[in-house]
C-alpha cells in the first residue's frame, strides 16, 4: 500500500505565536517607559527653575500687598479729603453769613437800628450747673457814636412746679456783682459764665443792657432756642 502523502501545513499556523510575542514585547517596552518616566533622574537645572518660581510667588505676593496697602491709603486719603472739603464749605457759609450780618449794619443801605441783642448763644460747661453765654449786641442808629454799658442776665426758671426769677447776683453768686461791660460802634460779642441752682429748670433768659444815658433795654430769649443754637454751632 503506498503511503500517504503528508498533509500540507496551514500556512498562518505560526501567526497566533508571533501576535502573541509583538504583545509581549509592546508591554515590556511600555513597563521600561513607566519606569523611566518615575525613576529617571530630575532635569540639571530643577532646582534653579523651583527657587525662581518661589521668588515669583514672593514678588506677586509682595506686589498684592502692596497694592492693597496702597488702595487702604488711597480710601483714607479720599476721606480726609472730603471731610476737609466739607469743613471748607462749612466755613464758606459762615463766612457768607457774617458778610450779610456785618453789610445789615455797616453798609450804606442797611437799616437803621438802635441798641439791641441781635443774638444769644448760652452752652453748658464741664459741670452741668455752669453755662457759658455769648451776647451779640449791635446798633447803627448813630453811626460812629461809641454805645457803652454794661449788661446783666436774669432768668425765669421752674422749681418745684412755681415760677421764680434769678438776677444777675444770684446767676454770678456774688452779692452787687458787677455786669459785663461793653463798648462798640457797630457790634460786639460779650460773653462770661453763669451757675444755675440745683434743681432750677430755665424757661427764659432777659438780657440786660444799661447803657451809659438812655434807657435800658431788655430782650427775652427763649432758654431751649439759645441752647440749641449753641449746640448746632458747636
Amino acid at each position: 500500500m503506498p503511503n500517504a502523502a503528508p498533509s500540507a501545513r496551514p500556512r498562518n499556523a505560526g501567526h497566533p505565536q508571533l501576535a502573541r510575542g509583538l504583545l509581549v514585547a509592546a508591554a515590556l517596552l511600555l513597563g521600561l517607559w513607566g519606569a523611566w518616566r518615575s525613576f529617571a533622574p530630575a532635569p540639571a537645572n530643577a532646582r534653579e527653575q523651583l527657587g525662581a518660581q518661589a521668588r515669583r510667588i514672593d514678588a506677586l505676593e509682595q506686589q498684592v500687598a502692596t497694592l492693597a496697602r496702597s488702595d487702604q491709603i488711597s480710601r483714607q486719603a479720599n476721606a480726609d479729603l472730603q471731610a476737609t472739603l466739607a469743613e471748607r464749605d462749612e466755613e464758606v457759609a459762615g463766612l457768607r453769613a457774617d458778610i450779610a450780618f456785618y453789610e445789615r449794619f455797616v453798609g450804606a443801605t442797611g437799616q437803621r437800628h438802635g441798641l439791641a441783642v441781635h443774638e444769644l448763644r448760652l452752652q453748658p460747661q464741664r459741670d452741668p450747673q455752669v453755662w457759658h453765654f455769648v451776647a451779640t449786641l449791635t446798633q447803627n442808629l448813630n453811626r460812629g457814636a461809641v454805645s457803652s454799658g454794661q449788661l446783666r442776665l436774669a432768668l425765669e426758671v421752674t422749681d418745684g412746679g412755681s415760677m421764680r426769677r434769678l438776677d444777675w447776683n444770684v446767676l454770678r453768686q456774688q452779692a452787687s456783682a458787677p455786669g459785663v461791660a461793653y463798648s462798640f460802634k457797630y457790634f460786639q460779642q460779650v460773653e462770661g459764665d453763669i451757675v444755675l441752682p440745683r434743681g432750677a429748670r430755665p424757661v427764659r433768659v432777659l438780657v440786660r443792657l444799661q447803657p451809659g444815658t438812655g434807657p435800658e433795654v431788655e430782650t427775652p430769649f427763649s432758654w431751649s432756642a439759645a441752647a440749641e443754637v449753641a449746640g448746632a454751632g458747636g
